[in-house]
Formats: C-alpha cells, structure tokens, sequence
C-alpha cells in the first residue's frame, strides 16, 4: 500500500496535522491535546483501515487478471456491492468471462483449421496418388490408343483437383466474410435456368427427365451469381444420386411469408443417420456409389444461410430426396 506515492504523501500530511493539532491543544488545555491526540488516531485508524481494505480488493482485481494473463482455471466473482470499486471489478470479471470465450472459439478454430487441413491433404492424396499411377503407366504403355485414353483420365483427375481447389477457396472466403454479396431482385426463373445451363449436356448423357414448375414472376432477393452456383451444386448432387434414366423435378412456392425453391430427385435417398451431417464438410455419405469430395452441399449451406436463406434435406414421401431452399420475405 506504502508503494503508492499518495498514500506516503497523504501519511506524512496526516502525521504533520496530528503533531501540530496536538501541540496546540495541549498549549489550550491537557484535555484538548488529548482530545485532539485521540481524533487523529481514530481518524488515522478508520482511513488504514478503509485505504487497506480497498487495496485488498484491488489485489484480488490483479490477482483476477494475472490468471486471465496465465490462462488458469481459477476465476473469482465479486459479491454484489454498491461503489465505484464493485462497479470496477464487474466490469473486469465481464471482461475476463469474454476473454475467455474468445480462447475457447479460437481454440475450436485452431482444432476445426487443423481438421480441414488434414482433410483437404486426404482429399488431394486420393488423384494425385492415380495420377502419378497413370502417369507411369504413360511411360511404359506404347499403345497410342491406350495411351490417349489415360491421357484423358490424367485430364480428369486435375480438373477434379482444380474444382476441389476452388471450392476450397471459396469457402475460405465465405468464412473469412471477406465476400460482398449483392443484394438485388432476382427472377426465380431466370435464376434456375442459370443454373441449369452448364448441366443440361449432363443430364441428356444420362436421360434423365426434368420437369420444372416455376410460377411467373416470383422473386427473391440475393447475389444471383452465387446463388446459381449454390443452386447448381444441388443439382449436380441430384444427377448423382437419380443415375441413368432418372427424375428431377423443380418446384417454387411464395407464400405471404417466404419463397420456397424445391428440388426433387429420383434416387435413392438418404440414410435416416445421415441426414443431419448431409451439409458437413467433406461428408460423403456411406454408399460406395458416392464419389465427389463433401465440398458441394456445405458450399451450397454457407451460400444460401449467408444471404438470409435456409436449406434442408429429407427424404420424399414418394422416394428419393428434397432439397428445400427457403428465403424469407
């Protein structure tokens, strides 16, 4: 308490006060000098007492932030009291709680940052380790046929790379929040069809129908660039899952309250244990049949729920799965 210069000051001042209170009065009369004596110390006393008091909660302040700085588990929660001091101490066990948590998200980050890195590598080692097979192959394979083909596969497995790649990129930016969304109307239509356009060839190498029952002018509103994409990424997950000589069928409903957009395939649907990991990251699904990287459909999560929409997937009624995309009004 003695280090602080005030105390010491305030302490020599007191001191000064008292002798010179005490000479007077007992220069008056032996009863004021006592008098005098006895009311400096009791008032000496109550300010030590009161001045130590504030200072051992001061300690227990320091002591509070000196185990937020080391990172302990102890954490003390002052009693509620009036003054300036409990107000203090409040506003310093508010922050200390804060600090904390901000630890805890940021150590989830470091664990679910390491996590995707290991599976970003998983994902990277499966078409590389082929490619490199391929490639020796390449050299022993003098067939020019033969080795046409595998020039193809070669092909197909980098531009499977270059997608996950940018899929990648593109998350990383959806989570940094360094993406700026436009916010203008867009035509539901117009918006399907954009997203259908580079599918179309697909869909007529594996016959598989679509029908689509949009309602004239129905809009939302959202970034039409990346809800395309958002929107193509289900669909080329519902090409999948119908096969050859499947069934997709588009839908929309607007009701006083929201714009419901729905996708509708033939296949098989999904396992009822699935169904609440479907839009993790790199989830594939069980079946054997699955290929892809379980970068699409959380890609499509983050783009849809970062423009104020929401999306599900449950099995139909009538077989196959729904995809049900919901913007409110």
């Amino acid at each position: 308490m003695f280090r602080n210069r005030e105390i010491r000051r305030f302490s020599f001042l007191l001191v000064v006060i008292t002798v010179i209170s005490v000479l007077a009065g007992f220069a008056i009369h032996p009863a004021a000098g006592v008098l005098a004596l006895v009311s400096d110390v009791a008032f000496g006393g109550a300010f030590w007492v009161f001045t130590k008091s504030r200072y051992n909660r001061i300690a227990r302040i320091s002591e509070q932030i000196d185990c937020v700085l080391h990172n302990a588990e102890h954490l003390y929660i002052s009693e509620s009291e009036e003054g300036e001091l409990s107000i203090l101490e409040s506003e310093i066990t508010k922050m200390t709680l804060r600090i904390r948590e901000q630890n805890e998200a940021l150590k989830q980050e470091k664990q679910h940052l390491a996590d995707s890195l290991a599976d970003i590598a998983h994902q990277l080692r499966t078409p590389l380790t082929s490619a490199n097979l391929i490639l020796s192959l390449l050299e022993k394979n003098p067939d020019k046929s033969r080795r046409k083909a595998l020039l193809r596969e070669t092909e197909e497995l980098f531009g499977q790379m270059d997608w996950l790649l940018t899929s990648l990129l593109k998350l990383s930016r959806l989570d940094a929040g360094i993406v700026v969304f436009q916010n203008e109307w867009i035509e539901v239509e117009s918006l399907i069809g954009a997203a259908l356009r580079p599918l179309r060839i697909s869909m007529e190498l594996h016959n598989i129908e679509l029908q689509v029952s949009l309602p004239k002018g129905i809009r939302i509103q959202g970034d039409s660039g990346w809800l395309s994409e958002a929107i193509q990424n289900i669909l080329k997950n519902c090409i999948e899952s119908s096969g050859d000589n499947g069934q997709i069928e588009i839908g929309c409903e607007d009701t006083l309250l929201f714009t419901q957009i729905t996708i509708h395939d033939s296949g098989k649907g999904f396992a009822k244990e699935e169904l609440h990991c479907l839009f993790d990251r790199f989830y594939r699904g069980k079946s054997s049949s699955v290929s892809g990287y379980g970068i699409g459909l959380a890609l499509c999560k983050t783009i849809i729920i970062r423009q104020g929409g929401t999306i599900t997937a449950k099995n139909h009624p009538q077989g196959g799965a729904i995809f049900s995309i919901r913007f409110p009004k």
